[in-house]
C-alpha cells in the first residue's frame, strides 16, 4: 500500500477497480484512487490482495470420475479433499495418488444427504486445508433397472436425497465460504449431472434421470443467483462412462454391451470427464457459467 500526495486544493477524485484471476488461481484486486487539484497534484492508493490457495472438495471422490478429477487437479495446484461415503480404502488410495503428485490431500467420510455431516466435512476442510474455493458435486447413486410402478418410496427418496439434496447442501456450505459478504473471494462449482437428464431413461432409471434433471435446473438457477458475486456454476453430463456406478444397476458390463451403438463407437473414460470438469473449474472458463458440457460420444 502506498500514498503520494501534495496540496489538496479544489480536490477531485475517482476510484477505479480492476479484478482478475490468474492462471495460478490468484485473485487480484487493485483499487486506483487518483485525485487532483488545480495544480495537478495527484494522490494514488494501490492495494493488492495476497495469492489465494485453491481448495477443492470433490464429493464421491474415491473412485471413477471423482478419483480421476482428484488426480488431474493435483497437477494444477489444488489442495484437495476427497469425500467418500463408505469405501475408506479406495479414498485413501486416491489420496495417496494425489500426494504422490505433489499435492496436499485429505480424505473425509460424509453422507452428502445429511447436513450435519456436511457441516463437519466443511469445518474439517477449513481447519486442514483452508477456505474452500472450488467444489465438484460428484457423489451420486443409481439403482437397478426398473419401471416406475415397481419402484419403492425408499428408492425414490434415496435417489433424490443423494443426487439432488446432496449437491444443494454442499453448494450451500461452499457459498458460505465463497461469497464476499461471508468473507470469501468467489469460486467455482461444477455439478456432475448425466445425459439421462436429457434422455429420460424410460423403462430403466426414470428416477435417476429425474434427479439429474433437477440438478440441471439447480445449476441454471444457482449460476444466475451468484453470477455477480464472482462465483461460477456449471455442469458436465457424462453418458456411457466406464465407472463402478454401473454395478449398482446390476449390470457392471453395461457400457461394454452398449458402446457399439454410440456414434463414436466406444464408451468414455473417467479421465475424459475429469478434463472437462477441471476446465470448467479453471480460469480458462472464466466467462462460462450456467454451462453444460455433454460427454457422451455424440449421443
Amino acid at each position: 500500500m502506498c500514498w503520494t500526495h501534495q496540496s489538496l486544493v479544489n480536490w477531485r477524485s475517482e476510484t477505479l477497480r480492476w479484478r482478475w484471476i490468474t492462471k495460478a488461481g490468484t485473485i487480484r484486486d487493485v483499487w486506483l484512487r487518483c485525485g487532483y487539484d488545480l495544480h495537478l497534484d495527484v494522490v494514488f492508493w494501490i492495494n493488492t490482495r495476497q495469492p489465494m490457495d485453491k481448495v477443492l472438495i470433490i464429493t464421491g471422490g474415491s473412485r471413477g470420475i471423482g478419483a480421476a478429477t482428484a488426480r488431474l487437479a493435483a497437477s494444477q495446484g489444488y489442495k484437495i479433499c476427497i469425500n467418500y461415503l463408505s469405501d475408506h480404502a479406495a479414498a485413501e488410495k486416491t489420496a495417496g495418488q494425489v500426494r504422490a503428485l505433489g499435492a496436499q490431500a485429505i480424505n473425509l467420510q460424509a453422507d452428502v444427504s445429511n447436513e450435519d455431516e456436511i457441516m463437519r466435512l466443511f469445518a474439517r476442510v477449513d481447519s486442514d486445508l483452508g477456505r474452500v474455493t472450488h467444489l465438484v458435486n460428484n457423489a451420486g447413486t443409481l439403482s437397478q433397472a426398473s419401471r416406475v410402478e415397481d419402484m419403492s418410496e425408499f428408492r425414490m427418496l434415496k435417489m433424490m436425497m443423494t443426487n439432488v439434496v446432496g449437491p444443494m447442501l454442499c453448494s450451500k456450505h461452499a457459498l458460505l465460504r465463497m461469497l464476499p459478504r461471508h468473507g470469501g473471494h468467489g469460486g467455482s462449482i461444477v455439478n456432475v449431472s448425466s445425459l439421462a437428464a436429457r434422455l429420460g431413461s424410460a423403462g430403466e432409471y426414470v428416477d435417476y434421470a429425474a434427479s439429474k434433471g433437477a440438478l440441471d435446473t439447480f445449476t441454471i438457477g444457482l449460476s444466475r443467483e451468484v453470477a455477480g458475486e464472482n462465483i461460477r456454476v456449471n455442469a458436465v453430463r457424462p453418458g456411457f462412462i466406464f465407472t463402478d456406478i454401473h454395478a449398482l444397476s446390476g449390470d457392471p458390463f453395461r457400457v461394454s454391451k452398449l458402446e457399439g451403438a454410440l456414434p463414436m463407437g466406444r464408451g468414455g473414460t473417467p479421465e475424459e470427464v475429469a478434463e472437462a470438469i477441471l476446465w470448467l473449474l479453471s480460469d480458462n472458463a472464466s466467462y462460462a457459467t450456467g454451462t453444460f458440457i455433454d460427454l457422451a460420444g455424440g449421443r
